[in-house]
């Protein structure tokens, strides 16, 4: 069986359907949680495949978040050795680094419920051929990346000129979620309220449109996360990968315990856990 590496950055921020979709076709998922003391690795070695996850850090916080530059090297390593990566929001905009882009803050942040448009490339995209090209994601961001030489822009919102974007033929990063669960969206709009307050906005708005959003969100996120999963595999397109396959028991990993330990000089830990009001 192959494994993938998966690095969390916060125990709220989980993979949610990225995990699901790695189990439907038999990969396993190894976790790296730098926030709980563990190293990042300098080289990717035996994974098949790197996710790198979101987080509240920015790509310039390297001197007090020294991990970050670690895991810009550790997706280099992953990119020369031709390993399938996906980064989500934090991890697309490490990987935009990692390839020589730069990350800055965007015009203001996007948070909740916003369109993405998709663009032309995407009509022969690995990922995201045959997918609707406009939808609503789930956002929650403040930087944006410039888009990294060699790289094909996938996607844009009215705020965010590049959402996504692909490397070469595996490598992928995603600045809006598509990987969401409602339990993963509640506990970030408690953890994360502050963020929430000073951008003007309340959890309730959020919270609102959950049942509204989610099922189609996960609709596109089962197809395009099933279709990493096959690169990981070597595959291109199999049945269950396709728009509209079932991805059933989508598992999250727990998050981390509140008496997880924590490296002395490692940044603040994100260890709380949430109860369901």
């Amino acid at each position: 069986m192959s494994a993938v590496c998966i690095i969390q950055h916060v125990a709220v921020e989980t993979p949610g359907l990225i995990a699901g979709a790695l189990k439907a076709h038999h990969i396993s998922l190894d976790f790296i949680r730098p926030f709980a003391g563990e190293r990042i690795p300098r080289r990717i070695g035996d994974h098949a495949g790197l996710v790198v996850m979101g987080g509240p850090m920015g790509v310039d916080e390297q001197g007090k978040y020294p991990f970050l530059r670690r895991e810009i090297h550790l997706i280099q390593d992953a990119l020369s050795e031709r390993r399938p990566v996906l980064g989500i929001c934090l991890g697309s905009q490490l990987l935009a680094a990692a390839l020589g882009a730069s990350v800055m803050r965007g015009r203001q942040k996007e948070i909740g419920w916003h369109s993405v448009t998709l663009n032309q490339a995407t009509a022969s995209d690995a990922l995201w051929r045959g997918l609707p090209k406009s939808f609503t994601a789930f956002h929650w961001h403040g930087d944006v990346f410039q888009l990294p030489h060699a790289a094909t822009s996938l996607a844009s919102s009215r705020l965010t000129e590049h959402q996504a974007f692909c490397h070469g033929e595996s490598a992928y990063g995603l600045l809006f979620h598509l990987e969401m669960t409602e339990q993963v969206i509640r506990r970030m709009t408690r953890m994360f309220r502050g963020e929430l307050h000073e951008a003007g906005l309340s959890e309730r708005p959020v919270l609102d449109r959950v049942a509204a959003q989610l099922p189609a969100l996960h609709t596109i996120g089962r197809a395009v996360f099933g279709r990493w999963a096959a690169l990981v595999n070597g595959q291109t397109d199999t049945p269950s990968n396709r728009l509209g396959s079932r991805i059933k028991g989508v598992n999250e990993p727990p998050a981390a315990a509140d008496d997880e330990p924590c490296e002395p000089s490692s940044p603040p830990c994100y260890l709380s856990e949430f109860k369901d009001q």
